[in-house]
């Protein structure tokens, strides 16, 4: 095997293992160290303490980090290169275990505090989470990557900064979509200055994404390269263009963001609907606290075996008999997805099956998963009347567009007429408060 590859095969290896560690020390300190009393009495006859396990944890990982540094480091240099991320996430362990130490808060604690040690209790947990997310999100880094045929030590990649970002919002989009996406530009979508500030003051990322055409630096390639000159506003990768490779384009597509921004959220839209950016903030600001967060229309369509419809799909023998539904998912035109989902995705990409419509290959990837399905109706409004009338009832849409085309009819013409009568107005999204 190439000494690079091994040596990122290995990075990733020993994020996965400090995650196990994490894991593990999360359910020890939980379900020990914060156990009531009586509780504890009945785990004394057990033979390993949660000190015992802890210290054999760390010993451990430290024994592995020493190895990792004796590999990865010039023997000169060995002593002084050391990497930052992992201490850190070790010190929030011993700080969370700290404060669930039932003996320190029998004598520090009153009784009128319960609420306030189990509030506590949450909190560590949820710091827990985070730390967990963040070392999804590394290692998701660190796969993307090495895809991408670039090598670093795990030092280098422990010192990486990605972008901060609330969302990413990943407009998909073609060659031959130029027009599309100039009426997106004209109406919802802020460009040049507007798109910046928007990026730096409310963590909201917008780019067009597409890959590259079958023939690299021809015609095609040179003038999304022109366009995005003028525009900056491009979200390019290492995928040849076509209509049945949007599971793979998908896919690569929550690989790439995830390892250029660390964002709550990545959204996916198509080039053809209609969104309120203030709406689309605020529907996600209520799930920015929970895990494992998929949001958009909830459908369970008809799986198609007959070549000459639209939809087809090859594998239909893999639902059952003929006549059968998929199982429940978002509609492609529109959804999102937390974090650690984006990181799932990322990291086990080379082995996520491809089903021939995106839609199902998404909700495939994440149907064996502890995932919360957010079937969010008002991402799925159709355009006027029907979103004029909700609009105009106080219930602003996140997004419109008609069933019947899977997008607007006649995007480039008709995407004006609905934003003029569905569209929150400019200033909407600078009142969400994140």
């Amino acid at each position: 095997m190439d000494r690079r590859k091994f040596h990122m095969a290995v990075d990733s290896r020993l994020l996965l293992s400090v995650k196990k560690l994490i894991v593990g020390l999360r359910d020890v300190v939980v379900s020990r160290d914060c156990q009531p009393e009586n509780q504890l009495k009945k785990m004394r006859g057990k033979p390993f303490s949660a000190k015992a396990i802890f210290v054999l944890c760390i010993a451990s990982f430290l024994a592995g980090s020493l190895f990792t540094n004796q590999n990865w480091t010039h023997p000169s240099r060995a002593k002084d290169n050391r990497i930052a991320v992992i201490p850190h996430h070790v010190t929030k362990l011993q700080e969370v275990k700290q404060d669930c130490d039932p003996k320190r808060k029998l004598v520090e604690g009153k009784p009128g505090d319960i609420m306030g040690e189990v509030h506590k209790t949450h909190e560590a947990i949820r710091s827990l989470e985070s730390t967990m997310s963040t070392l999804e999100m590394e290692l998701a880094v660190a796969r993307t990557v090495q895809s991408n045929g670039q090598h670093y030590s795990l030092e280098k990649l422990a010192n990486h900064t990605l972008q901060k970002a609330f969302v990413v919002i990943g407009i998909n989009t073609a060659f031959s979509s130029r027009k599309r996406r100039d009426s997106l530009r004209q109406t919802w979508m802020p460009k040049g200055e507007k798109l910046k500030k928007l990026e730096k003051e409310k963590g909201i990322v917008i780019r067009f994404v597409i890959g590259h055409s079958a023939t690299p630096g021809g015609v095609l390639d040179r003038a999304v390269d022109l366009e995005d000159a003028e525009h900056k506003d491009f979200l390019r990768l290492k995928h040849v263009e076509g209509y049945h490779e949007l599971s793979t384009k998908t896919r690569l597509y929550f690989s790439t963001a995830v390892s250029i921004w660390d964002a709550e959220f990545y959204l996916k839209v198509d080039d053809d609907v209609h969104l309120n950016l203030g709406m689309l903030m605020s529907t996600l600001a209520k799930y920015r606290s929970k895990p494992r967060i998929y949001i958009g229309c909830m459908k369970s369509g008809p799986v198609l075996s007959q070549k000459e419809d639209k939809y087809y799909e090859p594998e239909y023998w893999k639902f059952g008999e003929d006549g059968n539904k998929y199982f429940r998912h978002a509609t492609g035109q529109l959804y999102a997805i937390s974090k650690d989902l984006a990181a799932y995705i990322s990291i086990n990409s080379p082995i996520l099956h491809r089903y021939a419509n995106e839609d199902v290959s998404l909700g495939s990837w994440l149907l064996g998963l502890e995932v919360e399905h957010v079937d969010e109706r008002s991402m799925c409004c159709g355009t006027p009347p029907d979103c004029e009338w909700k609009a105009q009832a106080g219930n602003v849409c996140v997004a419109s567009f008609d069933w019947s085309c899977s997008g607007i009819c006649n995007s480039v013409r008709r995407m004006k007429v609905v934003h003029d009568s569905c569209g929150e107005g400019e200033g909407a999204v600078w009142n969400v408060d994140l």
